[in-house]
């Protein structure tokens, strides 16, 4: 009898399959997830985006400057690039993934909106200026990451006009910096979709970053250094995610896949040493109000499962929840829920010109390891200090810090 109650103690103590009862990261990491991009999808879903997404710049509110010509198409591509990992984990049956569920069907119907030239919600990726070809890019890397859950659900006149707004966005020509990346992963997207490309802007991209590289995993933004977070917001994400593409498609090119994988992971650890001990970050650099987003490289190198050796899974997850506990204060959401212009809380001045409300919704690029499955170490594994906080705490067994020498 004794053993019987032993028994069925352990049972009550086991985990039980579902939304609710995830882990107390992952559980945190949907959550605020979903708080963040639940008014984007469910208004471009309806062709409602348009009409009920404020448009803030550091002058205010609904200012009637350019920026509102792009900026949905900003809430777009950057909020589909960070949550498509988790969009393509296979279907189940839990809570969570009945919430996926919605979310894909959520995703599908806004593409199909977006791309529509009859909706309200048309964002067109040719027009009207510049900017457009940025987040054209981040759309593709949104379907290159959910290649397979999106793309297979959208129907064939979606897929078409998806693949002639990527070929609009043509028109505009790259500069000479971060920006090639825009040009190439749309290109990339389209070798990976319809089996034809543009190889021009793949290998122009690939070739000028060669020749930028700077040492210890570091590329120059165009001939120069800047000491900021584009490494993270775009250069070394999107260079990873084209390379992968041209080496699966065994295009010229792919050798320099495994030089930049080596940088790529450098960096990841860079970055997860800048993470202190209490989960502050330093404000470096322009676009910092991007925020959360200036981790993509770390949360990219964890997704991938390619963390250096020194580095547990568990102390990323750790140390980035608390970068998220830290800076998503008070008023990083406004009163329906639409991110505001700050870094931690509501700052508009620390803004630049071209940043809106669509803008921030970069921020959603740290969510990229919830693509690992639940059961996955890096939600399972113990707690875990990061690098900071054991340094700072005394702990004697910290390695030191080495450059990539390449």
């Amino acid at each position: 009898m004794r053993n019987k109650i032993i028994f069925f103690s352990l049972l009550l103590l086991l985990p039980k399959v579902g939304y609710a009862n995830l882990g107390k990261d992952r559980a945190y990491w949907l959550d605020t997830m979903i708080k963040m991009v639940e008014p984007v999808y469910v208004n471009l879903s309806r062709n409602t985006l348009r009409k009920n997404m404020p448009v803030e710049t550091r002058e205010g509110l609904d200012v009637g400057n350019e920026r509102e010509k792009v900026t949905h198409l900003e809430a777009l591509g950057r909020s589909f690039a960070g949550i498509a990992p988790w969009l393509n984990l296979p279907a189940d049956e839990t809570e969570e993934g009945k919430l996926r569920a919605r979310y894909v069907g959520l995703v599908v119907k806004s593409l199909t909106n977006a791309v529509n030239p009859e909706s309200p919600d048309y964002l067109p990726f040719g027009e009207p200026f510049e900017q457009s070809l940025v987040d054209a890019a981040y759309v593709a890397q949104g379907l290159l990451r959910s290649k397979e859950q999106i793309w297979p659900r959208l129907d064939s006149l979606t897929k078409q006009r998806l693949v002639k707004e990527f070929k609009a966005s043509r028109r505009f020509k790259a500069p000479d910096k971060n920006w090639l990346m825009f040009s190439a992963i749309i290109e990339a997207a389209l070798l990976e979709f319809t089996g034809e490309c543009n190889m021009k802007p793949i290998t122009y991209a690939i070739q000028k970053h060669k020749e930028w590289y700077k040492g210890d995993a570091w590329y120059g933004d165009g001939r120069r250094l800047h000491v900021d977070y584009y490494n993270s917001f775009v250069i070394q994400p999107m260079l990873t995610d084209v390379l992968e593409v041209i080496k699966r498609h065994g295009v010229e090119g792919d050798e320099f896949y495994d030089v930049h994988l080596r940088r790529f992971v450098r960096y990841a650890e860079q970055l997860e040493r800048m993470i202190g001990p209490d989960g502050t970050y330093p404000p470096v650099g322009r676009s910092i109000t991007y925020r959360l987003g200036a981790f993509q490289a770390l949360a990219q190198v964890a997704l991938m499962k390619k963390l250096p050796k020194g580095i547990k899974p568990a102390q990323v997850r750790c140390a980035l929840t608390q970068v998220m506990k830290r800076q998503l204060v008070e008023g990083t959401f406004d009163r329906k829920g639409w991110l505001t212009l700050g870094f931690c809380g509501h700052q508009p001045r620390l803004a630049e010109k071209y940043v809106s409300t669509g803008s921030l919704y970069m921020c959603t690029l740290v969510f990229l390891p919830l693509g690992l499955d639940a059961s996955d170490e890096f939600w399972t594994a113990k707690d875990e200090e990061w690098t900071a906080l054991k340094i700072w705490n005394g702990n004697a067994d910290v390695t030191p810090d080495h450059a990539l020498r390449d």
